[in-house]
């Protein structure tokens, strides 16, 4: 339905985050390795296609230094160890964070913080 994200499909996402990008000059973009509805692990991938950046999927492992990323990726035989040049695009294995869970004082301090709305009707889908 209209006004709705119900068939927000992954290039949709993807301009989305790009004008975003483009807003707020970011040298790095951490994504999701995967949607929880169509599982299709896509938006990565067009995302960085759109900037024109590098990207590492699958990353179970990142470290920084010198404007670049080293990134452990999971591949079908293993892992694989690959560099990107800063700004990139990243998409995360499940493996690289161990959840954190919110305290009820940082709960209210996280209210407080302003945030800033876009109208996605200013952008092409």
């Amino acid at each position: 339905p209209a006004g709705t994200d119900a068939n927000l499909q992954p290039l949709g996402v993807a301009k989305i985050f790009a004008a975003l990008v483009e807003q707020e000059k970011p040298d790095l973009v951490i994504l999701g390795k995967q949607a929880i509805d169509d599982d299709a692990n896509q938006t990565t991938q067009l995302l960085a296609g759109m900037l024109d950046w590098p990207q590492g999927t699958m990353a179970s492992v990142v470290s920084a230094g010198d404007g670049a990323l080293t990134i452990t990726r999971e591949i079908d035989g293993g892992l694989e160890d690959i560099s990107v040049s800063l700004p990139a695009v990243i998409s995360a294995d499940l493996r690289l964070n161990e959840p954190r869970y919110a305290t009820l004082p940082n709960i209210m301090k996280a209210k407080k913080e302003k945030s800033t709305d876009c109208d996605s009707a200013l952008i092409p889908l």
